[in-house]
């Protein structure tokens, strides 16, 4: 069960992580292309509040896929001096402690969608773009990584249970620097 979940984890954010890298590239031609109209004296507008916006999203859909591919920092100067069994221990309570900050942060970003809807809010801009556009994509990229992270935690978990530990820090372990420069 762990391993389809996790695989399935991991196709549903390779997807993701594409379709933001196309969410990117457009962004990033949306921006040259205003560089090149201000060389003949007109622009678009607002491609910094736009980029700013794209970036958002961007990122809270990206941390997703980061969990997976063990891209997230951990200082693991104590955990590369333990055994396996302790370390995975210590890999689940990082993997614990790191889903209930994400859990938190999913939880307040809420309000700030709510607000921007009852409100009807619009960007204080020039181009005075309706924040519900803007936060409600930011939120669910913080919910789907929410989602994410307490079922990798799960999937983990019954890893460590099943005496699976060389899978589970596969799943939730952290890379060393010498294993990623080899």
């Amino acid at each position: 069960m762990a391993d389809s979940l996790l695989r399935t984890l991991r196709q549903i954010n390779r997807i993701v992580a594409i379709l933001v890298g196309l969410l990117l590239l457009a962004c990033v031609v949306f921006v040259l292309m205003d560089i090149v109209l201000r060389q003949v004296g007109s622009s678009f507008g607002g491609t910094d509040e736009i980029s700013g916006y794209v970036m958002a999203i961007a990122t809270s859909w990206g941390m997703a896929f980061t969990l997976l591919e063990l891209g997230h920092v951990r200082i693991d100067l104590m955990r590369s001096r333990l055994a396996q069994g302790p370390r995975a221990l210590l890999d689940l309570f990082a993997m614990l402690v790191m889903t209930l900050v994400i859990s938190l942060i999913a939880w307040k970003c809420w309000p700030v969608v709510a607000n921007s809807l009852a409100n009807s809010s619009t960007a204080n801009t020039p181009l005075e773009t309706p924040l519900a556009l803007v936060h409600l994509p930011w939120f669910a990229g913080w919910l789907w990584f929410a989602v994410t992270a307490w079922l990798t935690l799960l999937a983990g978990l019954l890893l460590v249970v099943q005496g699976r530990l060389d899978d589970s820090e596969q799943a939730i372990g952290a890379f060393a620097e010498t294993e990623t420069l080899q």
